[in-house]
């Protein structure tokens, strides 16, 4: 954790910068950290110096969000990722933008995302489940980041979906029985009400604990009811489908959504007249890095 303590020549921050290094298998919370660590200094003394193209800049912010991932996952605590980070930004503002430190370590990250940058598709596996992000075709409406999950005989796809690659946050979901749910909503941490994820409380691996166990008790939850409901395209529903049900959320829950420690999990409840709600859970894993990947394609 050497990086993360002590100033180092620029030319030196690079040595874990790579885009693959994050998900190794068995990296320890410590070099976790170093990405942290290092990918803040590079995004920061980014922004700066205007070290970066827009596409490089974009690549960084999601391999940084990536690490950030990573870090908690390895047992890193978020104060952890939070120091490793406001050092990160600290050594960037000390950093004189012209030096020759400098102009090498923004080169070693022009190398290292460059194609990074170029990538159309990318999978952010998660502990349970995992995000598949997809920047091709737009102008067609398809899944952009998407997670799949089964409830009971039910099953769900879920995340930001549309013709632009930035999408919109949409459940689709089929239910074996042909029924229709009248409503869905949206459960998530609200993390105004609280003070950090609830499975801190565990103190230990999250690995094992299932989804519905990672979410806090009700007085820690904040809801978002779908804004629209409609009868799911052919171009967002499963080969084979014979159909189901598309409900849309605002924009504010997918930045609430960004915004979860990744070893959560959140809650698509889908109402029916009876009065009864079949759950659905999500991990949210690496969503934020996967929605971040997504802008590249508008930059």
């Amino acid at each position: 954790m050497t990086s993360t303590r002590k100033a180092r020549p620029a030319s030196r921050w690079l040595g874990l910068l790579s885009v693959a290094a994050v998900a190794t298998p068995g990296l320890a919370h410590a070099r976790a950290l170093d990405l942290v660590f290092e990918r803040t200094v590079m995004t920061a003394a980014g922004g700066r110096c205007g070290l970066f193209a827009p596409e490089i800049s974009a690549a960084l912010d999601a391999a940084r969000l990536q690490a950030r991932g990573a870090a908690l996952r390895q047992g890193a605590s978020s104060e952890d990722v939070r120091l490793a980070e406001q050092r990160g930004v600290g050594k960037a503002a000390s950093a004189d933008c012209a030096s020759q430190d400098m102009a090498l370590a923004a080169q070693r990250v022009r190398s290292a995302f460059s194609a990074y940058a170029r990538l159309q598709r990318y999978s952010y596996p998660g502990e349970t489940s995992g995000w598949r992000a997809d920047r091709t075709g737009l102008g067609a409406i398809r899944w952009r980041l998407a997670q799949d999950a089964r409830f009971g005989e039910d099953r769900m796809t879920f995340g930001l979906a549309g013709r632009e690659s930035r999408g919109v946050l949409v459940a689709v979901a089929q239910f074996a029985d042909g029924r229709t749910p009248y409503a869905a909503r949206l459960v998530v941490r609200d993390t105004t009400r609280t003070v950090g994820p609830y499975l801190d409380q565990f103190r230990t691996a999250t690995q094992t604990l299932p989804l519905e166990r990672r979410l806090p008790p009700r007085a820690g939850l904040r809801t978002y009811a779908a804004e629209a409901r409609s009868p799911a395209g052919a171009d967002l529903l499963p080969k084979g489908s014979r159909g189901g049900w598309a409900f849309r959320f605002p924009p504010q829950a997918a930045r609430d959504l960004a915004a979860l420690d990744p070893r959560e999990a959140i809650a698509v409840e889908f109402l029916f007249a009876d009065d009864v709600a079949r759950r659905a859970y999500v991990e949210v894993g690496d969503f934020a890095a996967g929605r971040a990947f997504l802008q590249l394609a508008t930059r």
